[in-house]
């Protein structure tokens, strides 16, 4: 199958492993982080970690629109489809088993008689507003820039129709200010040396939305798409790019991403959303001009306008740490609950639920799992003295 067996030969991943380990150079380390989970899952089916070179580590990322999510916003909607009998709730089906504050989810308020129900695309929620239109349709919309044109076309489309029963409880973030995030906050994880870009994301937004964070951070940014061949041909792009004191964004995934992206989809993505000033990541706080609200020209379809949605703050399972995995601080079974209180059967955080979670993906590679997380070599900053003036920034 074309882009499909050429990209698992195992020859040519011989190779390119060999070329890996060619290019450590001696006494160096080489941290790369995998931004997103679609990435994460096919380095754990795949085994990759285990070929590569003990100075190289990959660290897994917050590039996951299910895990990113804080809980105050997953409250918000439970509290909207609990509290309003016409309202049916639409979302994608990985956000279902969410924990939300408590241990609730939307199967739980779906089971306790809130009408919750799973689609899989924004065109299964202008249908369920079609069929009812004595209810309240509300899509609760997540994802990143992939999943963002979608959401927009289906406002478009319901101005169109006329279609003033749905509405949009909208979640979408943005990229490049995560990646931004991530880099600039080293408290406590160690550097990256090199980034690998998002794949479908990139198709979108193009490689050029990336050159900001290369330029700032002197870091390499290259794009692979999720075969194997993708990850390993990657891996050493960027390892060529840290040896020679470079950082420029590169594309591998040049079969599908150009450096300018989908100029119809950035251009209907603008037409109905604009970026909001700050929102609250979990595990990376409250990022300014990192996700999209919807304009006012389309406001009659804004959930969170149009129910009076007051913002929550939620209470996550005070043992979980998902928001150590997703700033790349933590591996997953660093977490003392995984594997034995959080499981994809018992999931207490986000990143055993999503198809895309970190969590999840060491789940599946458990038996052969080895400690992935760099450790940071940095000299460790002497306490200061009793009266010194140092404090917290």
């Amino acid at each position: 199958m074309r882009f499909i067996d050429e990209y698992r030969d195992p020859a040519l991943g011989r190779g390119l492993t060999r070329a890996i380990a060619d290019a450590v150079q001696p006494g160096r380390r080489y941290h790369l982080m995998e931004f997103c989970g679609g990435h994460t899952h096919a380095i754990a089916q795949h085994g990759l970690a285990d070929l590569l070179p003990e100075a190289v580590r990959l660290i897994h990322g917050p590039g996951c629109p299910v895990c990113v999510l804080p809980v105050g916003r997953l409250d918000m909607a439970l509290a909207l489809a609990r509290s309003r009998p016409d309202v049916i709730l639409c979302t994608y089906g990985d956000l279902m088993r969410v924990p939300a504050s408590g241990g609730d989810s939307l199967y739980t308020a779906r089971a306790a008689g809130a009408d919750v129900r799973m689609v899989y695309s924004t065109l299964d929620a202008l249908a369920v507003a079609r069929a009812n239109p004595h209810r309240e349709v509300v899509f609760l919309a997540i994802g990143f820039e992939t999943t963002t044109p979608p959401t927009a076309l289906a406002l478009v489309q319901a101005e169109r129709e006329g279609l003033r029963n749905l509405s949009v409880f909208c979640n979408h973030v943005l990229t490049p200010p995560a990646i931004v995030a991530i880099l600039a906050d080293t408290a406590d994880a160690p550097p990256l040396d090199g980034i690998i870009g998002p794949a479908h994301v990139s198709t979108v937004i193009g490689s050029d939305a990336y050159a900001p964070c290369a330029a700032r951070f002197g870091v390499p940014v290259v794009i692979a798409g999720f075969e194997p061949l993708d990850v390993l041909r990657a891996i050493v792009m960027l390892m060529a790019q840290i040896n020679a004191g470079r950082a420029t964004v590169e594309t591998e995934y040049t079969r599908a991403v150009t450096a300018t992206g989908n100029r119809t989809a950035q251009a209907l993505m603008e037409q109905v959303f604009t970026v909001r000033e700050s929102f609250e990541w979990r595990g990376l706080g409250a990022l300014p001009a990192s996700a999209l609200r919807i304009r006012d020209a389309y406001a009659a379809w804004d959930a969170e306008a149009r129910f009076s949605m007051p913002p929550r703050t939620g209470r996550e399972h005070p043992a979980c740490a998902c928001g150590s995995v997703l700033r790349g601080a933590l591996a997953p079974h660093d977490c003392r609950l995984f594997g034995r209180a959080c499981t994809p059967e018992r999931p207490q955080g986000a990143c055993m639920v999503s198809s895309e979670g970190a969590c999840a993906a060491a789940w599946t590679r458990r038996p052969r799992l080895k400690d992935a997380r760099p450790k940071d070599t940095r000299p460790k900053a002497q306490p200061a003295a009793v009266g010194s003036g140092g404090g917290d920034s």
